[in-house]
């Protein structure tokens, strides 16, 4: 329960008021302070709602009974105690007003002043008072302005504390999220992984073994489905990874030859789709620092999203090559265009443009591109038009000093 609701007496309600005024070093000083400046000898604390007065911090010079979690009734005991208002009394037993004053302490009081603590949002929390069984003179502007100023500083300090404990328990639950996170990867890294493997090596058994085409088919669709989930958990995977640690990681090492690597991907796909038509123009003719791995990752998925997306029976093309700055690697496809409105949507995830109805896929492989895209210091964009056909961009950079080499074998042509 949050110590500001007015609450009616739980245990919750002595237990986090009194919690969050203990938290506060500054106040033990103020309550010394006030008793020193008007030689009463108990100061108090109180969080105050409408139906119940609880003492959070006491200064008691007396033996009062007031102590830290003690409650009482407003309507029963401490009436002026309570007040919403600030609140001075010099002489109890004869003020025609207070003379039947009760208060929840041992001692008859004669002497009482508070001020009420409001906080930021409006609401009181409750009051700073100090009492005395003797009369005493406290009905001047200073001393009343003094515990006006204090509780405000204490509404101001209780303010800061609630912010605080909410920030901390957002990090214990961010922290509880980052770990259930991360019993949901080892689940899919794990739990889901070794039975799919059992799936496809079970039909590229049967593929292997069987000699009915019917039959034949049904295995190879086993294989293709086994593979396709492996996708669907690699991507959730990614996405999963990238959102706990702040994006997909990358190991960049020197590639001398990317064009194989590209390559096995577009005779990867063509092996999967043997109806498809992709036409290749691979032809880097320098070393590239970058994740082999999560290049043909990238090349994959476009390929994938062309093929799926594209003018069917139509071609789909990839051309990869590197100019002065940057590796360039493009895929290109015919067919209806990405409405304009969505295209600065179209690297979020879960987002899907096709107007087909097709919907394979969980809508994460182009929000993974551009991850490990950005992962590489790079960049990455689209272009669609219903003449010119759909054309996804990626550049990475070479680096600092294959740049260089390249700019200076142009000048010497």
């Amino acid at each position: 329960m949050n110590p500001m609701d007015d609450g009616a007496g739980d245990i919750q309600d002595i237990v986090e008021p009194v919690a969050v005024i203990g938290r506060i070093d500054i106040i033990p000083t103020l309550l010394n302070v006030l008793c020193e400046m008007t030689g009463m000898r108990v100061a108090v604390v109180a969080r105050v709602t409408d139906k119940v007065w609880t003492a959070c911090a006491v200064k008691d010079d007396i033996q009062s009974g007031l102590e830290p979690g003690a409650e009482f009734p407003v309507d029963a005991t401490c009436e002026a105690l309570a007040s919403p208002v600030p609140l001075v009394i010099e002489h109890a037993s004869i003020d025609p007003l207070f003379r039947h004053l009760r208060t929840p302490t041992l001692h008859p009081i004669e002497s009482y002043i508070s001020a009420p603590i409001i906080l930021a949002s409006g609401r009181r929390f409750g009051n700073l008072s100090a009492l005395d069984p003797n009369p005493a003179k406290i009905c001047e502007p200073r001393i009343v302005s003094m515990f006006e100023q204090f509780a405000a500083l204490i509404a101001a300090q209780i303010d800061n504390q609630l912010l605080h404990d909410q920030e901390h328990n957002a990090l214990l639950d961010a922290r509880e999220a980052g770990e259930l996170r991360e019993q949901f990867i080892a689940i899919l890294g794990h739990d889901l992984r070794n039975p799919l493997h059992a799936v496809y090596a079970s039909g590229d058994m049967l593929e292997r073994r069987l000699t009915d085409p019917a039959l034949l088919a049904f295995a190879a669709r086993i294989k293709s489905n086994a593979r396709r989930m492996s996708g669907l958990i690699d991507d959730i995977l990614d996405f999963a990874r990238g959102r706990l640690g702040g994006g997909i990681g990358v190991e960049l090492t020197e590639i001398e030859n990317l064009n194989a690597g590209l390559l096995a991907v577009v005779h990867e796909l063509r092996d999967g789709q043997p109806d498809c038509q992709i036409i290749a123009d691979i032809g880097v003719s320098c070393s590239v620092r970058c994740d082999l791995g999560r290049l043909q990752q990238i090349a994959s998925n476009l390929l994938a999203n062309a093929l799926t997306h594209g003018l069917p029976q139509s071609p789909v093309k990839i051309s990869a090559k590197a100019d002065a700055n940057d590796l360039v690697l493009e895929v290109w496809n015919a067919g209806e265009p990405i409405p304009a409105e969505s295209l600065d949507k179209i690297f979020e995830p879960f987002w899907r443009h096709s107007m087909s109805a097709g919907r394979n896929g969980l809508g994460l492989g182009l929000h993974i591109c551009s991850q490990i895209v950005r992962a590489h210091q790079g960049r990455i964009s689209v272009t669609s038009t219903r003449e010119g056909g759909t054309q996804f961009t990626a550049r990475l950079p070479l680096g600092t000093h294959i740049a260089e080499h390249r700019q200076a074998a142009a000048l010497m042509r």
